[in-house]
């Protein structure tokens, strides 16, 4: 019989068989095949931590199927996902086909492409049990954490919740930004700029100030301000240092799965669950044409920037041949990759530069072709030259002031040709004359003195939690999508536009959790344990030596919480909905997704309602009470009560004040750093934030049609148009010159002399 290719997806299978040909049958086992059981711990702690395994339920069938397959088989490959989860699903279909795991049975490739493959085909080799017990390893530490712990907050706090132990890491890690931000006092400051010229009206510029008699200038109020600009307007200016410099940006490194779903946050707007979906299925094969489907990138779950040789090569002639030699460095670019990192791995990138983007856009549907396109510019422009900038300083005196101007202008766009033109375009933004030391220069005006407040730390987005994940070692990058995915589902986090926000529930466990069991949400030690799963991977430590070193101090941990938490009574809370079955009225329970609605007739009656929690508002269209409501993804909006019947909902919440213009209610909107402004509903009144304050208008109809299939009339949205962020205690200076009501007084006004 034909040899036998077991693959994971069907899409993969189909994709392999075409290039293997009749000679091979090649199966998908649609994932893992078995499991630790559900119904049961599975972990023999006493037995060095043996795993008991069964097949899981549902995968009977195709266990039989590829069983029957295998016996006619005449060579048996198994070509698995190239990392460890892979090698631990290869190990299992060994152990269910019978094959000896020291045999040469397991083929791996990072691309999807007839080359790839068959040459995987001609160099099998053994499965790698380093690789299986780091797997194995992770798994069972996760089967302690959630079996153990899960059930002592059952019995403590309430039904439904639940730990794990990467994401708890995770939540303790959002819920400590919360913290910051809350406790930050912003502080208030302002910045004074003038408008010099020289002696042709090309040489106007704009100079900040920056420092009085020697020292750093900081001008803490509208006072402090007025006589900045008081004084300004009676000194001679003049350059007292020039200095020209070429800037050299280099290209940014390939993408890792990490920096990836990064910039596909930042740039698509692709949440990180999409990002790996959408790789997945241009890794796993796209037909083009007529042709045989080929897989369009490499393997999408990496941590290495390390680019194969011949890829380097084709790129290197792509670049040559289509921009020029300007634009090819003389030798290739390399990029370092993070401590750890699987060199064994490519960075992510085309399978062949030559499919450019719009070659196959007609076979692509549109986010498949953003992503790729997304990847594409990455992978070419990491071997391409630096872009060089002329960057001009000018020191001015004035008086007892010092100023400062700066502005660079694109002398070579290098690898910026390829990255997106609101970046290239950003390094032309600002032209400042080349003049020498001693030159006069004349006041045009002392421009309007502008107050900033210092900004709290900015909410995670998906983007800053998976980078925040990495850089403290959280996780891997197959992990990290999973992990936003778990957090939000649990309702420990939830997200607030792109913000990502820890809910009560969340904030909650955490603080039990720090109490009571600070090893497993310290995040040295959740680092620790990575770098541990790293080592077993690497055949410098053990399985059973990492697993007896967590668990000791995790079962005293246990068995002190049981004794000392004390358990939180389960209070009764009678909602004012009936039950529609029995008649009782039902009352607020907590479950694993947050709280609902149900009858206290269990288990008579079964009945359960989603529970929507009163903001204390009531509708203007119709008077019932306004409810939190959440969208398929999270995301929080405000409806009325009343829906199907009234359809007023609203992104920002209502608030009990009617708008002093024209009657209509307030709404209360958060803005980036937490700042709290409220503005009228109404789009067309002055007092609406999309015009007093550079709002932009949302319609939330898009939300109440995902969660009830309708779409109806809706109050708009209005959501803070977003600034740029300071870090904590830091006076910073920005650049903004519009005004908002909520971050600027009456400026002081322009004046000057000509």
């Amino acid at each position: 019989m034909a040899n036998l290719v077991i693959v994971e997806s069907p899409t993969k299978s189909k994709t392999i068989g075409r290039f293997l040909g009749k000679n091979y049958t090649v199966k998908a086992s649609m994932g893992h095949l078995r499991d630790l059981p559900k119904s049961q711990f599975g972990v023999d702690v006493d037995h060095d931590f043996e795993p008991k395994y069964i097949n899981i339920r549902g995968k009977g069938d195709l266990i039989k199927e590829l069983k029957t397959l295998a016996k006619k088989a005449d060579k048996i490959y198994l070509a698995t996902d190239p990392d460890r989860e892979g090698e631990a699903i290869a190990w299992h279909l060994g152990y269910l086909l019978g094959v000896d795991p020291e045999s040469n049975c397991r083929i791996s490739f990072h691309e999807i492409t007839p080359h790839a493959v068959k040459e995987a085909i001609k160099h099998p080799a053994a499965i790698d049990m380093d690789k299986v017990d780091a797997q194995q390893t992770r798994r069972i530490l996760d089967r302690i954490v959630g079996y153990k712990l899960s059930p002592l907050l059952w019995r403590k706090i309430a039904k439904g919740l639940s730990a794990g132990r990467v994401q708890s890491v995770a939540v303790k890690i959002i819920c400590d930004r919360q913290k910051e931000i809350d406790a930050f006092e912003p502080q208030e400051y302002w910045t004074s700029s003038v408008t010099l010229t020289a002696d042709k009206p090309s040489h106007k510029f704009t100079a900040e100030v920056t420092k009085k008699e020697g020292k750093k200038l900081v001008i803490h109020n509208e006072e402090e301000a007025r006589t900045v600009t008081k004084e300004l307007l009676n000194q001679s200016y003049a350059v007292a240092s020039s200095a020209v410099k070429d800037r050299i940006r280099r290209p940014i490194a390939p993408f890792t799965t990490s920096s990836l779903q990064q910039e596909a946050v930042k740039r698509l707007n692709f949440t990180t669950k999409k990002t790996m979906m959408l790789a997945q299925q241009l890794y796993e094969g796209i037909a083009l044409e007529k042709r045989t489907p080929v897989g369009l990138i490499t393997y999408m779950r990496t941590d290495s920037v390390h680019l194969a040789s011949v890829a380097v090569a084709e790129i290197r002639n792509y670049i040559g041949e289509v921009y020029g030699d300007a634009y090819l460095p003389k030798k290739p670019n390399v990029y370092s990759s993070r401590k750890n990192a699987q060199e064994a791995h490519e960075a992510i990138r085309p399978t062949s530069v030559m499919r450019t983007p719009d070659e196959v856009a007609p076979y692509l549907e549109r986010d498949q072709l953003r992503l790729y396109r997304l990847i594409w510019e990455r992978t070419v422009s990491c071997q391409m030259a630096p872009s060089v900038s002329e960057v001009t300083t000018l020191i001015i005196n004035g008086g007892p002031y010092e100023l400062r101007a700066s502005g660079s202008v694109v002398k070579f766009d290098g690898f910026l040709t390829l990255m997106d033109k609101k970046e290239l375009a950003g390094e032309k933004t600002k032209k400042v004359p080349h003049l020498k030391e001693g030159t006069p220069l004349t006041l045009i005006s002392v421009d309007d003195a502008i107050q900033h407040f210092t900004e709290p730390p900015a909410y995670f987005t998906e983007a800053t939690l998976v980078k925040e994940l990495e850089e403290k070692g959280i996780g891997r990058p197959s992990t990290y999508a999973t992990i936003i995915q778990t957090i939000l589902s649990r309702g420990y986090v939830a997200k607030e536009a792109k913000k990502v926000m820890p809910t009560e529930l969340g904030m909650t466990t955490i603080e039990l959790l720090t109490q009571y069991f600070p090893n497993l949400i310290d995040v040295p030690f959740s680092a620790h344990m990575e770098n541990e799963l790293d080592a077993i991977s690497e055949h410098k430590t053990k399985k059973e030596t990492v697993l007896k070193e967590f668990y000791g101090p995790f079962e005293k941990e246990l068995e002190i919480a049981d004794r000392e938490i004390p358990v939180k009574p389960q209070e009764v809370i009678v909602s004012d909905v009936k039950c529609e079955k029995c008649g009782r009225m039902m009352v607020v329970k907590t479950g694993r997704h947050g709280k609902f609605l149900a009858c206290p007739g269990f288990p008579e009656c079964r009945n359960t309602k989603p529970y929507y929690e009163k903001i204390g508002v009531a509708c203007p269209l119709c008077g019932h009470d306004l409810i939190v409501r959440k969208t398929k993804t999270g995301r929080t909006f405000y409806g009325c009560s009343h829906y199907p019947e009234c359809h007023f909902t609203s992104w920002d919440k209502p608030i009990n004040e009617t708008c002093p213009l024209c009657g209509h209610i307030m709404l209360e909107a958060v803005q980036r750093g937490g700042k709290v402004v409220h503005h009228c509903s109404n789009p067309e009144c002055p007092n609406s934030g999309a015009k007093k304050s550079g709002l932009k208008k949302v319609s939330a109809k898009a939300a109440l049609a995902k969660t009830e299939g309708t779409a109806e009339k809706t109050v708009k949205k209005t959501t803070a148009k977003k600034t740029t962020t300071a870090k904590k205690t830091a006076v910073r200076k920005t650049a903004s010159t519009k005004k908002t009501a909520s971050t600027k007084k009456t400026a002081v006004k322009k004046t000057g002399k000509e």
